[in-house]
């Protein structure tokens, strides 16, 4: 148990920004219901807005909140946009061009031209003399001289933030723990990010670029958390506001920022961990998560119950993250792409988005070019008068003509067809998502359910599995709001890596279990210092391991902080030969990385409240709202009853086709399939299989 103690939070805030929309989800028993929702446009200028939107929408009274969890895109569009703090680095003479250079790759594989420009130009990457051996005995002493020159230099260039990155810093982290010292003792206002303080691993390329991201967006992210916990202080907030990571975990905002690389894809995390808590509580082991928002799609896998977490994210090219993410495959297609033909008379559909502003055309905010949207709307899957954050919209007609106009003149399709391709084209993609996180690593998608979330996500889902033979869709009680949900749910978390890179017949066993040691007593320091309510904590622990000579490395998960060179020698084994079997006993094993992950697990929410409805009615045709043409790819147009998730009875169960709406989302059951309601108001949908 943790020193924290175990007070049960009954009021709590979990609120993710996408996007497109800014979700929220308030847990109160005394709430009718036991909470309350929202989904506003997300203020993509300054997204501090679109929180405090949500929570007045929501009627949240910040002054009496237990906690407020917040998962957001603040790092990640920084990064992808190249709206970054000015940087500087300093680094070991003779490497000031390693962040460029990187694994001699190239931005396009074929072709002789391409272009690529480093987070931190090259006037503003500066060399001192110092050096360290792989083993972190020291070559070259420190030139303090000349790391205060080079602070003055960067300063007087007009930088905000510094990287300090030093060869074989994981070995020996003196060099960089000074020249910090030194820096901020000169220059007190910069941010400071030495490289092994953010990743203690060897490869001087990825941990020089994860401390470049971490740098070059501290300052946005810590401008923008303080102006949102300003504001929440301000309306009466006086706790801890959590921030979500890449790992699933959360963090205090107070240290959020001196670890801003951790927040990168925060938001995909937060809906993999919703997925994970909710298809635990209704059997589901083994899972494929699939999030549909405005902007793009999320694909992530989860097995035995815990999310799959990687080291080795690109963002984009020579952008390479080695913290632990949870592992999220992206493609730019959500309910906002824009479809378009090419010049060679291809349809396209994204990775370009309409985004919030001006979004798919039926939102009426200005937006002229088609999307998925605007095809889901014309095929009658969704109503057009029920379009969220929608106050002027424009006629089925116009959209169609739209449609018309910019894919089915080039392609001398009708509206519906043009629509229809637009979807086809969509789900192509999306599948091939599904694949990549997938098949490509051995999983066979009949072995999964797919969970389906995100505004759009459940439009899709059904297509999806029959394409992929998957046999059962869940789709959670709150779909378009799932993201927030992971936030409210999630644990706190923090992870810890050491690099030893030594074969196991040399390796100092001892060294290993004091290094696991050490890494568990800074997490649960840390968790004691954020001063969160836990009902307990985890220790997750693993090994990187690799044979010698070998570059691919396995992730082994340990249950134990005392591991044996036999133990380390059979498990690795073990994990090899059911990654590639083949077995290599002539080959020596060596263990690279030491991982360890401390997890604050906060008190559960009650999942049961989030299906929670005063308006259930007594049979399933009561919950029928209406009938209207839906267009299926199987079958074509045909009369389908609409329900109203919210009045369907306890247990429902029924047939394809249906639509059934809610506030947040809308579920399409295609011919052939049948769905009902589980205990927790999950929606499981038996998909009709290809023979």
């Amino acid at each position: 148990m943790s020193g924290n103690g175990t007070r049960p939070m009954a009021r709590i805030v979990g609120v993710d920004v996408g996007g497109t929309f800014t979700d929220l989800v308030y847990l109160d028993a005394a709430l009718p219901g036991g909470l309350a929702l929202a989904k506003v446009p997300t203020t993509l200028d300054n997204q501090a807005g679109g929180v405090m939107a949500a929570l007045e929408a929501a009627g949240v009274d910040t002054a009496t909140l237990d906690q407020i969890v917040h998962g957001t895109t603040t790092t990640t569009n920084a990064l992808l946009e190249r709206k970054v703090a000015r940087t500087g680095l300093i680094t070991t003479k003779g490497f000031r061009d390693v962040l460029e250079l990187g694994r001699r790759t190239r931005p396009t594989s074929y072709g002789l031209t391409g272009h690529f420009e480093p987070l931190i130009p090259r006037e503003l990457r500066l060399e001192v003399a110092e050096r360290m051996d792989a083993d972190g005995e020291v070559l070259t002493p420190l030139d303090e001289a000349g790391v205060a020159a080079a602070a003055d230099a960067l300063k007087d260039a007009g930088c905000e933030a510094v990287v300090i990155h030093f060869l074989h810093s994981y070995a020996n982290p003196d060099h960089e723990r000074r020249a910090e010292e030194i820096v901020r003792a000169r220059w007190p206002q910069a941010e400071v990010t030495a490289g092994s303080a953010i990743l203690s691993e060897f490869r001087e390329y990825e941990r020089g670029t994860t401390a470049a991201v971490n740098a070059t967006v501290q300052p946005v992210l810590r401008r923008y958390l303080k102006r949102l916990t300003d504001r929440l202080s301000d309306g009466g907030y006086a706790r801890t506001l959590l921030v979500m990571q890449g790992n699933g975990g959360t963090i205090s905002a107070e240290r959020a920022a001196d670890q801003a690389v951790n927040t990168v894809m925060s938001g995909p995390a937060s809906g993999v961990m919703a997925a994970a808590y909710t298809a635990r509580a209704a059997g589901f082991a083994n899972v494929l998560t699939y999030d549909m928002g405005g902007t793009s799609s999320d694909v992530g896998l989860i097995i035995d119950g815990i999310p799959s977490i990687h080291s080795e994210l690109d963002l984009e090219y020579g952008m390479p993250i080695h913290v632990p993410m949870v592992d999220v495959h992206t493609i730019g297609a959500g309910g906002g792409s824009i479809a378009s033909v090419d010049a060679s008379g291809l349809l396209k559909v994204g990775p370009e988005s309409a985004g919030a502003v001006p979004g798919p055309i039926c939102y009426a905010r200005g937006g002229t070019r088609p999307t998925i949207t605007d095809a889901n709307l014309v095929l009658g899957r969704l109503d057009p008068a029920r379009l969220l954050s929608v106050d002027n919209p424009v006629s089925l007609d116009d959209v169609r003509a739209r449609i018309v106009e910019a894919v089915g003149a080039p392609l001398g399709l009708s509206a519906d067809a043009a629509a229809a391709a637009i979807l086809r084209v969509a789900n192509d993609r999306m599948a091939g998502a599904i694949r990549m996180v997938s098949l490509s690593k051995g999983h066979d998608p009949r072995d999964f359910v797919l969970f389906a979330f995100g505004g759009a996500g459940p439009l899709h889902a059904t297509a999806l599995a029959r394409e992929l033979a998957v046999p059962t869709v869940v789709v959670p009680a709150r779909p378009g709001i799932t993201n927030a949900i992971g936030c409210a749910v999630a644990d706190l978390r923090h992870d810890f890596v050491n690099t030893l890179n030594t074969p196991l017949e040399a390796l100092d066993i001892a060294g290993v279990h004091a290094l696991f040691a050490e890494q568990e007593a800074e997490g649960r320091a840390l968790l004691d210092a954020e001063g969160v309510a836990l009902a307990s904590v985890e220790i997750r622990r693993s090994v990187d391991m690799q044979f010698l000579g070998q570059s691919h490395i396995l992730q082994v998960p340990l249950d134990t902080a005392t591991p044996s060179l036999d133990d380390l020698a059979r498990l690795f084994a073990a994990a090899y030969w059911e990654r590639f079997a083949v077995d290599l006993p002539e080959i020596r094993p060596v263990l690279v990385n030491l991982h360890t992950a401390v997890l604050g697990h906060r008190p559960a929410v009650p999942l049961a409240q989030l299906a929670a409805s005063n308006d259930r009615a007594a049979t399933v045709a009561d919950a029928q709202e209406t009938t209207r043409d839906v267009w299926f790819e199987d079958g074509g147009w045909q009369v389908t009853p609409i329900y109203r998730r919210e009045r369907l009875p306890e247990g429902a169960a029924f047939d394809g086709p249906a639509i059934v709406a809610q506030f947040d989302s809308t579920t399409v059951i295609e011919p052939g399939q049948s769905a009902r309601l589980d205990d927790f108001g999950n929606l499981l949908v038996s998909v009709a299989l290809l023979q």
